[in-house]
């Protein structure tokens, strides 16, 4: 089974990839069209030539590569931003269990702010995410929508509900790691994992009770629709299957 977990920026995405690296069964993958997105998109990025002279950036490459790792491993969790999507051919999604997480994008914009003045549509990821899910549903498929603040709110709960959809054993050891670095972290997460690097468990985020940018009002206006989808097909899927591994 391969679990592709589809985030924004300024998310708990890292967090929950060092949760899933608890797991007995599981392999977890960082953000492996990181690459490909920077050259396809040709951003500087903190690391950029270095991450793009440590990984491939051939699509093909790096799908034989995950698919190598699923025949090793019982499960491979992709960690996956939203807009590393951009570029490449959707179809690989369709053979994977697709979960989307998504922020309130008051905090989401907020935390951004802090670093990017003025953030964009595309910066933040929402709108990806949406098109992405439209994407799924349009071809057979029912992701997995689910709300950072819900896993923060009560972790055991909120990663014991995510195992029992994907299928999956929640393990107690999920809910802790040792603080410092995974060996599977990319080049890049001395650039962006430091709170994760300096915590042993999820924990409410400082950025959570930042006022919002008054030049980011429009931004949060124009985001909040695709939130706002997002978050009503999570509540309205519920899909619970039998967990089998």
């Amino acid at each position: 089974m391969i679990i592709n977990l589809i985030s924004g920026p300024r998310n708990i995405s890292t967090a929950l990839m060092y949760s899933f690296a608890q797991h007995s069964k599981i392999k977890v993958v960082d953000e492996p069209f990181y690459a490909h997105y920077l050259i396809h998109t040709g951003l500087d990025h903190p690391g950029r030539e270095e991450t793009i002279q440590n990984m491939s950036a051939n699509a093909d490459q790096i799908l034989n590569e995950i698919n190598a790792l699923e025949n090793e491993y019982e499960i491979v969790f992709l960690k996956n931003m939203a807009h590393h999507h951009e570029g490449l051919d959707w179809g690989y999604l369709l053979q994977m269990k697709t979960v989307l997480l998504i922020r309130d994008p008051r905090q989401l914009i907020a935390s951004f702010a802090q670093v990017i003045t003025q953030p964009t549509l595309q910066d933040i990821g929402l709108k990806h995410e949406a098109d992405l899910l439209d994407y799924l549903v349009e071809n057979g498929q029912t992701p997995i929508v689910i709300d950072s603040n819900d896993i923060l709110k009560e972790p055991k709960k909120g990663l014991s509900q995510l195992c029992q959809e994907l299928g999956i054993k929640f393990e107690e050891g999920m809910l802790s790691w040792e603080k410092g670095a995974i060996p599977e972290d990319g080049v890049w997460a001395k650039y962006w994992y430091k709170n994760v690097h300096n915590s042993s468990g999820f924990a409410k985020q400082k950025t959570s009770e930042r006022p919002l940018p008054q030049q980011c009002e429009e931004l949060y206006k124009e985001s909040l629709q695709y939130y706002k989808k997002l978050q009503k097909f999570g509540e309205d899927s519920g899909s619970r299957p039998e967990m089998t591994l």
